[in-house]
C-alpha cells in the first residue's frame, strides 16, 4: 500500500477539521451588545435581522433597498394570488388607469408587421384636431424610429403617453403620400371608456357592454341605459364577458339601480376584518327592467359581484359560462416613497352567503393555470362537466339553487363554439390576417367607406363587396395558400370578422359589436331566451 492511501483518512479528517476551524474564525465579529441586539431583532422580525446581516457581512456590495423590492414581492406570493406590490415608479400609472384617463396623444394603435399602425382616433382627442387618420403609421416618436425595429407595445405607449401640456412629435407615412407627415402634439386628458358600446338589438331589447369598472362607469353605465330606454328598451342584455373587474363602488352603484330598498348586494368579512354589508337604497331606476347578464371565464372580481348579486336576489338570469372565480378583497397600504401594498384582508361574499373565490391551495402557478384545466375537463363544452358537492349548496331569495365553490355558475349554459374552426381558420388567426386584411381593405376604401354612418349601412355595403374573395386572395400574398375545404367551414367566420374589423375601424365600436354579435354563439342565445315570454317567470318569479 503506498504513502498516500496510508494517509489518506488522516489527510481528510485533518482537512474536515481544519475547515471548522476555519468558518469559525470567518464567522462575525460582532460585539456582545451588536450580536444581542441581532438576536432581539431576529426573535421578533427575523427578515429584517436576515437583511441587517446581508448588508453588514455579505461578500460583495449589495443595494439594501432593492434588496427589500425584490424580498417583498417573493413574501407576498406566498399568500395569495392577488396580494401584491407595486412600486413606486408603476403607482402613478395604476391610478390613472384606474381613474380612467391619461395624458396622451389620443389614438389606438396595433403593431403589425413591426410597424405601429393607428387603428381608430378618439374623437376630440390631440391627435384627432390635428389630422391624423385611422390607417397613419407612426414611424417616428420625437428621435425615435420606432419603425422595423422590433418595438413592442409597452414602449410605444411610454412614448406617447405623458404629462398633460407636454408636446411630442409624431411622424407618421400615408398611404398615397410618398414624405414623412409630422405632427406636434399637445398631450391632453384622454378618457378611458369602459362602457365599449350601447345599442338597440331589436324593439325591445338593449345592448351594453361594460369592459372594466373604473372611475367613470358608474355614469357611463347610467347614461348607456338612459339612452336605450329612451329608445324604447324594456329589457338590458349587460355583457360582462371578458371584464377584469375593478372599483367595488362601481358595482355597488349599478347592481342598487335595479333591487327594491334594503337588497343585500355584497358583503365582505375576514379574520381581523368585520363583516361590512352593502345594501340597495331602494331609489334604483331600472327595479322593473328585465335583466340578462353575459359572463364567462374571463368574467372576474367586480363583474362576478355584479352577475352574482343579480342572480342571487333573483334579479337577473345569467347566460354563458363559469366566470374566473377572483373574490378577494385587497386593502392598498401606501408607503412614503410612493409605493403601496395591496394585502388581501377579506373575502367576498354575495347574499346567498357564496364566496366567489376558488380555491388557491395548490400555489399560484396552479391557480392561474385553472381555467387550462377547465378546458381540458371539458367544461367549455358541456355543462355537465362540473360536479357539485352538497356542501356547496345555496339558495337564491326567491329559493332556486345555487353553488358555490369558486365563480358565478349560469342560469343558460352556452358552450365554447368551436364548429367553425378549421386549420384554415388557424393559420389565419395566428398570423392575424383577419385584422390587417381589414386595415388595408380601409386604405384602399376609405373615402367611399366614410360615407356610411352605421353598421348597419357597413353591413349592407360589405355583404356586396366580395370580402371573403379579397380575403382569400389577401391571405395568399401573406403565404396561407386557399383551402376549399376549411373556407367551407370557416368562410362565414372570417368574412363576418372581416367586415366587423372593417367597420370598427371608420366607425369604431358602434360598427363593430352588431356585425360579430351575428357570430357570438353567447349573444345569439340571448337574444333567442330574451323573446321567450317564459324566461323571467321560469327564473325570476317576475
Amino acid at each position: 500500500m503506498s504513502k498516500i492511501k496510508l494517509y489518506l483518512p488522516i489527510i481528510i479528517a485533518i482537512s474536515v477539521i481544519g475547515g471548522m476551524f476555519i468558518g469559525r474564525i470567518l464567522t462575525p465579529q460582532y460585539s456582545e451588545i451588536d450580536l444581542e441586539k441581532l438576536q432581539n431583532l431576529s426573535a421578533s422580525n427575523k427578515l429584517d435581522a436576515v437583511i441587517r446581516m446581508i448588508s453588514t457581512s455579505y461578500v460583495d456590495t449589495i443595494d439594501e433597498a432593492q434588496l427589500q423590492e425584490d424580498a417583498i414581492p417573493v413574501v407576498l406570493n406566498e399568500l395569495d394570488p392577488h396580494s401584491s406590490y407595486i412600486k413606486a415608479s408603476d403607482m402613478k400609472e395604476v391610478n390613472n388607469e384606474m381613474k380612467g384617463n391619461f395624458g396622451g396623444i389620443g389614438i389606438q394603435f396595433s403593431i403589425q408587421h413591426d410597424t405601429v399602425q393607428v387603428v381608430d382616433v378618439i374623437s376630440g382627442g390631440p391627435s384627432q384636431k390635428l389630422g391624423v387618420l385611422p390607417g397613419d403609421r407612426i414611424t417616428m416618436v420625437d428621435d425615435s424610429l420606432i419603425a422595423g425595429v422590433g418595438v413592442e407595445n409597452e414602449t410605444v405607449m411610454n412614448l406617447l403617453r405623458g404629462e398633460k401640456g407636454t408636446e411630442v412629435k409624431v411622424g407618421v407615412m400615408r398611404k398615397g403620400i410618398k414624405d414623412v407627415i409630422w405632427f406636434d402634439i399637445t398631450r391632453g386628458e384622454i378618457p378611458l371608456y369602459s362602457v365599449d358600446v350601447n345599442y338597440m338589438i331589436d324593439d325591445s331589447t338593449g345592448y351594453i357592454k361594460v369592459s372594466r369598472f373604473a372611475g367613470s362607469t358608474y355614469q357611463e353605465f347610467m347614461t348607456a341605459c338612459q339612452s336605450v330606454t329612451e329608445q324604447g328598451a324594456k329589457q338590458f342584455i349587460i355583457d360582462l364577458r371578458g371584464n377584469p373587474g375593478g372599483y367595488l363602488s362601481a358595482v355597488i352603484n349599478m347592481v342598487n339601480q335595479f333591487l327594491p330598498k334594503d337588497a343585500m348586494i355584497v358583503y365582505t368579512e375576514g379574520r381581523v376584518r368585520a363583516r361590512e354589508e352593502n345594501r340597495s337604497n331602494g331609489k334604483g331606476y331600472f327595479k322593473d327592467t328585465k335583466v340578462i347578464v353575459l359572463i364567462d371565464e374571463y368574467s372576474t372580481s367586480a363583474s362576478e359581484i355584479f352577475a352574482g348579486a343579480l342572480q342571487d336576489n333573483d334579479r337577473a338570469v345569467i347566460i354563458g359560462r363559469r366566470s374566473f372565480g377572483k373574490g378577494l378583497v385587497q386593502e392598498q397600504i401606501p408607503f412614503a416613497d410612493g409605493s403601496a401594498l395591496r394585502l388581501t384582508t377579506a373575502r367576498y361574499y354575495i347574499p346567498s352567503g357564496r364566496c366567489i373565490q376558488k380555491p388557491y391551495t395548490e400555489g399560484n402557478d396552479e391557480y392561474y393555470h385553472d381555467i387550462y384545466n377547465r378546458a381540458m375537463h371539458g367544461e367549455f363544452s358541456q355543462a355537465d362537466s362540473i360536479h357539485f358537492a352538497d356542501s356547496l349548496r345555496y339558495e337564491t331569495v326567491g329559493g332556486r339553487t345555487v353553488y358555490g365553490g369558486g365563480g358565478v355558475m349560469p342560469d343558460y349554459f352556452v358552450p365554447m363554439d368551436t364548429t367553425g374552426y378549421s386549420d384554415y381558420f388557424s393559420d389565419v388567426v395566428m398570423k392575424g390576417l383577419v385584422y390587417r386584411f381589414a386595415i388595408e381593405y380601409c386604405d384602399n376604401n376609405r373615402e367611399v367607406l366614410n360615407k356610411l354612418s352605421d353598421a348597419s349601412a357597413m353591413e349592407e355595403y360589405l355583404k356586396k363587396q366580395d370580402i371573403l374573395t379579397k380575403f382569400t386572395k389577401f391571405a395568399e400574398g401573406e403565404g396561407v395558400k386557399a383551402d376549399k375545404e376549411g373556407l367551407e367551414i370557416s368562410g362565414d367566420i372570417i368574412e363576418t370578422q372581416a367586415m366587423a374589423y372593417i367597420a370598427r375601424n371608420i366607425i369604431g365600436d358602434e360598427g363593430f359589436y352588431p356585425i360579430v354579435h351575428e357570430i357570438d354563439n353567447t349573444m345569439q342565445k340571448a337574444i333567442e331566451l330574451s323573446h321567450d315570454d317564459n324566461l323571467y317567470k321560469d327564473y325570476l318569479k317576475l
